[in-house]
């Protein structure tokens, strides 16, 4: 019966357990209540040894490389504990060894049963885990590690040894594919771990690799990656990259504070060599500079003399009988963007190559300036709906979006989502510049107008007796209107330009250390470039913010991203557009201005009519001033409704000071709303990490850019001073409220 035993105990069938670890009921009778214990005790064992090496082997043909080391490790415990432990006990029965076989011939099934009894917890714990794998087919490296890593932490020390062997295993087949990532940027095709963007894919990471080591490791890979991939003349120095992997090599994943030590030095050691070498500091700043002239329209001539030539194109193909057609096609555009360059500062600027104009529905045909009912303009203002307010259909008539070519390897430092927030801001900014130019060409209109008028009328304004009075008070309200529509864009287009734009350029350059007599330096030790904390106040403006909170930050691209994302939100912010409400009123304020001007360019360029035209010299009252009437009827019409937007502009205006602002959540790619994850990397971005001390005078700061477009909006009280009605009431209780 023993060798009966040994052989089950190995693995083989026998009469005895013809079904499971249950004795055969014919064998009942023979045994002894104690020895039928033992034998079925025993069975147990061998039948779960049976059923996990059944398992092993079902395993070992997975098509996944992590479960394939899995099974090949527990086949190999098996085989070098359990079944040795079988051979030896076997052996000690050939050779009657004394502590096992009583007196020389007789051996216990108790002591078989002693023998065997260390495999009890191990086997049933790994049964449980083989039932759990066989259930799955599609085993990610994540979750497998995470479910050994669980399993061994057991107070039963030899089921943990053996969990945390089949762990390790698992985690040095995951550590291979790292090694390759981080030593030489590769990928795998079969079973990668991060995708083509260098973005760890779902379930290929465990849950003991820290954040901070996930972005490092991204970060690291996608550096050496791309500098392979685009072959570039210094590649990463051989000696430091053995020196990585033998690093990697010793640590485990699990240790995760020994395993965050490692990858943050593989991190600083990189980042050294790649701004030292392949993207520098120099070419961070051109692009700095070249997105802010172009996109933050900082370089005004360009972007004035950007604004003619589309308007000249537009007017070229509207009167173009014969030559090229009448379309306007891309092609188009950007040839206006090189013509527009000549003569400015941009002609010889090679950053002009990196722009281009973008038609998202195609060829369009040229339109002239619509002219909707003035009343419909304000329509939405009061709904409570938000509606995606967009200007990037402003300039040419039809959706128009300026691009910008990012080549390797600034495309390390400018996301696209980055450059969709610039796409917003250029397309805010260009409206705003187009708007104020054109409101400038119709005053010099007039102006051209009422010198030619005076001649020949005097100090008057001509016409007929019955229509004197009309005339005169449709020429002053018209100049009036045209001078205050002057007037706000001239205070909006100042308040953007320097108090938002200007003053946060000059941060973003203190901040990534560009600007003036600040130097980058290598200090030993720190790896790489570092940002020294900038002065804490900045030029005309409120206190900045330093980027770490003492000492240096190790310059690196993720923290290099995340004080970009700041500024974009910063920008976005100062310039309203996080507020759908002031968007939604300023984008029906460009129009009216649109609309007056062109319905005075209908006219010839002035708002009366000429003194010999019909209905002015006409005899009669019912001929006499019938154009003056219709006009005048137009022009207060148009008064009326930018008045009302102007006080419903400086009223939202003055809400969204005491309102919880600056926290929007959406797509950026709408100009209302901010990019969630630009906000979330500027909130809690190394280098931007503040208390909620720190955090509320950023808000403030942030208030105090709107208070400065307030002040100039009502230097003269206009608008805070009560007019006996509700709304200038309610003004004044939010300008004097406590909350502000």
């Amino acid at each position: 019966m023993i060798s009966e035993v040994l052989l089950v105990l190995a693995g083989h069938s026998s009469s005895l357990f013809p079904t499971d670890h249950t004795v055969h009921p014919s064998f009942e009778p023979l045994l002894h209540p104690g020895e039928k214990q033992c034998l079925e005790s025993i069975a147990l064992i061998a039948s779960r040894y049976r059923k996990i090496k059944n398992a092993s082997s079902k395993l070992s043909r997975s098509s996944s490389r992590y479960v394939c080391a899995l099974a090949s490790t527990l086949n190999q415990i098996l085989k070098k504990e359990y079944e040795a432990l079988v051979v030896e006990t076997e052996d000690k029965v050939l050779n009657r060894d004394s502590t096992l076989v009583a007196n020389g011939s007789f051996v216990p099934l108790s002591s078989i049963r002693a023998t065997f009894a260390e495999w009890d917890a191990p086997f049933a714990a790994l049964e449980a885990l083989v039932d759990i794998l066989c259930a799955n087919d599609d085993w990610k490296p994540g979750p497998l590690i995470d479910l050994l890593t669980l399993r061994s932490s057991t107070g039963v020390h030899r089921v943990a040894n053996i969990m945390s062997r089949l762990s390790l295993a698992v985690q040095r087949v995951w550590k291979a594919q790292l090694t390759s990532l981080l030593i030489h940027g590769s990928i795998p095709d079969t079973d990668p771990i991060v995708s083509k963007d260098y973005v760890f894919l779902d379930g290929c990471v465990p849950s003991c690799v820290s954040a901070q080591s996930r972005s490092s490791i991204s970060y690291v890979g996608k550096a050496i990656g791309k500098v392979k991939a685009a072959r570039w003349r210094t590649q990463f120095p051989r000696d430091l990259a053995a020196d990585h992997a033998r690093q990697l090599d010793v640590v485990h994943v699990e240790d995760q504070y020994a395993f965050d030590r490692v990858i943050t030095e593989v991190r600083t050691n990189v980042s050294e060599w790649f701004w030292m070498n392949v993207l520098t500091i120099k070419d961070v700043e051109t692009s700095v500079d070249s997105l802010a002239n172009y996109f933050l329209i900082r370089n005004g001539e360009f972007n004035l003399s950007l604004i003619r030539e589309i308007e000249r194109l537009k007017i070229s193909r509207l009167t173009s009988r014969t030559g090229p057609p009448v379309m306007i096609r891309e092609q188009d555009l950007n040839l206006a963007l090189l013509r527009a360059s000549l003569g400015t500062t941009a002609q010889y600027d090679p950053s002009l190559a990196h722009l281009r104009f973008h038609l998202p529905s195609g060829p369009v045909r040229p339109l002239l300036p619509s002219l909707p009912g003035p009343r419909n303009l304000a329509g939405s203002i009061g709904d409570d709906a938000i509606v995606e307010t967009i200007f990037n259909d402003v300039v040419l008539g039809t959706p128009l979006n300026l691009l910008y070519t990012v080549d390797w390897p600034l495309d390390m430092f400018l996301q696209p989502t980055d450059m969709q927030v610039y796409g917003i801001l250029f397309a805010f900014l260009s409206s705003l510049r187009k708007t104020h130019t054109r409101v400038h060409t119709c005053w010099t209109a007039l102006s051209n107008a009422q010198r030619a008028r005076r001649r020949w009328t005097g100090l008057g304004e001509g016409g007929t007796a019955e229509d004197l009075a009309a005339r005169e008070a449709l020429l002053r309200c018209s100049w009036g209107l045209v001078r205050e529509m002057n007037w706000f864009l001239d205070n909006l287009l100042s308040y953007v330009m320097t108090d938002v734009i200007d003053s946060e350029f000059k941060r973003l350059k203190k901040q990534l250390d560009l600007e003036g007599d600040s130097k980058v330096q290598n200090t030993e030790g720190t790896g790489g470039p570092t940002v020294d904390p900038p002065d804490t106040k900045a030029q005309g403006s409120a206190e900045i913010e330093p980027v770490v909170a003492a000492g240096a930050v190790n310059l690196d691209f993720t923290t290099l991203q995340n004080i970009h994302s700041t500024y974009l939100e910063r920008l976005s912010t100062g310039c309203l557009l996080t507020n759908p409400v002031l968007t939604a009123t300023l984008r029906p304020i460009f129009e009216l201005c649109e609309q007056l001007v062109a319905q005075v360019e209908r006219w010839g360029g002035d708002v009366l009519p000429a003194l010999l035209s019909e209905g002015s010299a006409a005899g009669g009252a019912s001929g006499a001033g019938k154009m003056v009437k219709e006009r005048w009827s137009l022009v207060s019409e148009i008064n009326e409704t930018f008045h009302s937007l102007l006080d419903t502009f400086y009223e939202q205006l003055a809400q969204s000071t005491s309102q919880q602002a600056y926290t929007g959540r959406a797509d950026a790619s709408k100009s209302g709303f901010l990019n969630s994850t630009i906000h979330n990397v500027s909130m809690y971005a190394p280098g931007t990490r503040t208390k909620e001390g720190k955090r509320s005078d950023k808000i403030g700061e942030m208030r105090r850019h709107i208070e400065r477009l307030l002040l100039r909006l009502d230097f003269n009280e206009e608008f805070s001073r009560p007019r006996g009605g509700k709304a200038g009431e309610d003004i004044l209780r939010a300008l004097k409220s406590d909350e502000i």
